[in-house]
C-alpha cells in the first residue's frame, strides 16, 4: 500500500506541471490567439511542442530586434509575453528605426560580436546575406543543427514571400515575418462623384478612374489641385509625397520607384539582366550600374522617374510635403484633403481604417480604396510594378548556438499558425496564404479598402522587394538619399543626381571587387563603353535596359473602373503543395 501510494504521488507530481502548462496555453488560446486557421486542439498541440522544445533554454533571456511598425509592436508587447509564459524563455524584443536595424546588423557582421540573438530585417538584404556567408542558411539549419528546435507544423510552403528570401543557390536564408506593398491610394467617394466625373471627362476625354499610366495620374493630380480646388470649403490636393533630405528619402526610391517608371528589364521578382536599381548582372555577378557599364541607374527611364517625382511634389502636393520625411507624410492622407497618392504603403491601412477619422464613413467603411499602381511611359508588360516589403526572421552565425536556437523558437512562434491569423488582423501585414484566404478576412474585406482583394489577386506577384542583385544593401542604399536628396533640394538636376548616384554605386562595386570578399558572386565591373554601345546591345539582344529616351514621355492617359478591376480578379484560393 505504501508503494502504491508513493507511485500515485509520483505520478501526480509528474502530471501536475503538464496540467499547469496546458492551463497557461489554454488561457492564451482563448483570450488572445483567436481567430486562428487551426482548431483550438491543434493550437494546443503546437504550443505544447514549443514548451517541450524550449525546455533546455528555460530561464534564458534573448534579445530580438525589428523596426517599429504596428505588427512588430504587437509582437513586442503581446507575443513576446505569451512566448515567455509558455516556454520560460524571456524575450527582450527591441523596436528601433529601420536604418538603425541595418546599422546594428552591419556592426555584428563586421565585428563578429553578438549584438542581437535574432533579427527581423528586410529581405532587401538577401543579396548581402547570400554573399557574405555570415547568415545561417535556414533550409540547412532546419534539417541539421536546428532540427530539434524547428516546428514540424511550420509549413514553409504557406509563406507567400519565401521566393523573396531565397538566394540564387535555391536556399532559404530568411523567414518572412510581415509583408506590405506600396500601392496606389485614392478617394473612391470623390472619384465616384458624378459632377467630378463629368468635368474630368469633358476636359481630358476619358473617364475619371484608377490610373493605369502616369499620364492619367498626372491629369488627375492637375484636376483635383487646380480645377476642383476645394471640397466642403477645404483646399484639396491631387497628390501627396515627401521630399526632405533624410534616410527615408532613400526608401522612397529603392522601394522600386524606378521600376514603376519602366527602368530595368522584364523579370519577376527582379529584372534581368538589369534590375530596378539599375544594376546589371551576368550570372550572379553585378557588373555595373551606370549606363556606360551597361546599367540603367542614370539612364533616360531613371531620369524620367526622378523628374516626375519632383514635378508632382512641387505642383500638386501640399507645400509642406517638400520638407517632410516618410513618417511625417504618412498620416496626411487620413486627414481628408488628399485625392490620391501614387506611392502609399499598405502598412498604413490599420491607421487608415480607424473609426471617426475623416476618411472613414459612419458605418466603418472607408471613403478610399487602394489599387495597383500606375506605370510610367518606359514600363513594359512583364516588368515588376512596385515594391513589397518583407521583414524577415534572420539568424547570424556569430550568435552562440544555444542563444540562436532559443531565438529561432521565438521567431517561429510569432509566425506560427496558432498566432499568425490574429497577428494579421492586428497589423494587416500578411505572410501566410492560409491567413489571406481565411473566412474572417472575407468578412472584414469591405472595411479594408481593397487590401484583401489585392493580396488574393494574381497581380500581387508584380510587387517584389530588392533582390539578389544588390550585393551590399547597407553600403549601397545610403547612397540613394544622399544623391537624390540633391535633386529634391534643387542642388542638382535629375540627370546630375542620377549620374552621381550611378558613379557612387559603381565605386562601391569596384571596392567590393578589389577586396574579393564576396567570392564567385561578388561584383566584376564591365569596362566603360559609350551609351550608344549599350543602347544598341539591348536592341540586338532584344532586352530593354538601358532604354533610349522616348520622343514622347506623356502618352494619352488611361484609366480603369475600380469596381470592374476588382471583379476581374479570381475569388478562389490557389492550389498549393502542402508541406511534407
Amino acid at each position: 500500500m505504501t508503494s502504491a501510494a508513493a507511485l500515485i504521488a509520483a505520478s501526480v507530481a509528474i502530471a501536475a506541471p503538464a496540467r499547469a502548462d496546458d492551463a497557461v496555453n489554454q488561457r492564451w488560446i482563448d483570450s488572445e490567439f483567436q481567430p486562428s486557421t487551426l482548431s483550438k486542439d491543434d493550437q494546443m498541440k503546437e504550443l505544447q511542442w514549443f514548451a517541450k522544445a524550449a525546455e533546455p533554454f528555460k530561464g534564458m533571456e534573448i534579445n530580438i530586434v525589428s523596426e517599429t511598425i504596428t505588427t512588430h509592436e504587437y509582437e513586442s508587447r503581446t507575443l513576446a509575453k505569451a512566448f515567455t509564459e509558455i516556454t520560460g524563455i524571456k524575450v527582450k524584443h527591441d523596436l528601433i528605426q529601420e536604418g538603425d536595424v541595418v546599422e546594428k546588423l552591419q556592426t555584428q557582421m563586421q565585428s563578429g560580436k553578438n549584438v542581437y540573438d535574432g533579427w527581423i530585417n528586410d529581405s532587401d538584404l538577401i543579396g548581402t546575406h547570400f554573399r557574405y556567408g555570415q547568415t545561417v542558411i535556414l533550409s540547412d539549419y532546419m534539417t541539421g543543427e536546428g532540427k530539434d528546435v524547428t516546428n514540424p507544423q511550420l509549413d514553409v510552403n504557406d509563406f507567400i514571400g519565401k521566393s523573396f528570401t531565397t538566394g540564387p543557390d535555391g536556399k532559404l536564408y530568411q523567414l518572412p515575418d510581415q509583408q506590405f506593398a506600396n500601392l496606389y491610394w485614392f478617394r473612391y467617394d470623390w472619384f465616384s462623384n458624378p459632377e467630378y466625373k463629368a468635368k474630368f471627362k469633358a476636359k481630358y476625354g476619358y473617364e475619371l478612374g484608377v490610373p493605369v499610366n502616369w499620364s492619367a495620374y498626372e491629369d488627375i493630380a492637375e484636376f483635383f489641385t487646380n480645377d476642383i480646388k476645394e471640397i466642403n470649403g477645404v483646399k484639396v490636393y491631387g497628390h501627396m509625397d515627401y521630399g526632405k533630405k533624410d534616410p527615408s528619402l532613400g526608401w522612397r526610391f529603392t522601394d522600386a520607384w524606378l521600376s514603376m517608371a519602366g527602368n530595368g528589364d522584364k523579370g519577376i521578382p527582379n529584372g534581368l539582366p538589369v534590375d530596378e536599381w539599375g544594376i546589371r548582372m551576368e550570372g550572379c555577378r553585378p557588373v555595373g550600374s551606370s549606363v556606360e557599364r551597361g546599367g540603367d541607374t542614370n539612364g533616360p527611364a531613371s531620369v524620367y522617374a526622378i523628374s516626375k517625382y519632383l514635378d508632382w511634389l512641387k505642383k500638386y502636393a501640399p507645400p509642406q510635403a517638400q520638407g517632410m520625411t516618410f513618417s511625417e507624410a504618412g498620416p496626411v492622407p487620413a486627414q481628408g484633403n488628399i485625392a490620391q497618392q501614387i506611392f502609399w504603403y499598405t502598412a498604413f491601412t490599420a491607421d487608415m481604417v480607424k473609426p471617426g477619422i475623416a476618411v472613414v464613413n459612419a458605418d466603418g467603411t472607408p471613403k478610399w480604396r487602394m489599387a495597383p499602381s500606375p506605370h510610367g511611359s518606359y514600363w513594359k508588360e512583364g516588368m515588376k510594378l512596385g515594391y513589397q516589403d518583407a521583414g524577415s526572421a534572420t539568424l547570424l552565425k556569430s550568435t552562440p548556438p544555444d542563444r540562436r536556437k532559443a531565438a529561432w523558437l521565438y521567431l517561429q512562434f510569432i509566425n506560427s499558425k496558432t498566432v499568425s491569423l490574429k497577428k494579421s488582423h492586428v497589423g494587416l501585414t500578411f505572410v501566410r496564404e492560409s491567413d489571406i484566404w481565411d473566412k474572417s478576412f472575407t468578412e472584414r474585406a469591405p472595411k479594408l479598402g481593397g487590401l484583401i482583394e489585392f493580396y488574393r489577386s494574381p497581380a500581387r506577384v508584380q510587387w517584389t522587394p530588392t533582390g539578389n542583385n544588390v550585393p551590399d544593401y547597407p553600403k549601397l542604399a545610403q547612397l540613394w538619399w544622399q544623391n537624390i536628396g540633391d535633386a529634391s533640394s534643387g542642388a542638382k538636376t535629375p540627370q546630375q543626381a542620377m549620374d552621381a548616384l550611378a558613379a557612387a554605386q559603381d565605386s562601391v562595386l569596384e571596392r567590393l571587387e578589389k577586396s574579393g570578399v564576396q567570392g564567385a558572386c561578388g561584383p566584376k565591373l564591365n569596362k566603360k563603353e559609350s551609351a550608344e554601345f549599350w543602347f544598341a546591345k539591348a536592341e540586338k539582344d532584344k532586352t530593354i535596359a538601358p532604354a533610349r529616351k522616348l520622343a514622347n514621355e506623356k502618352p494619352k492617359g488611361e484609366t480603369v473602373d475600380y469596381d470592374a478591376l476588382i471583379k476581374s480578379w479570381p475569388a478562389t484560393p490557389p492550389k498549393r503543395a502542402e508541406a511534407k
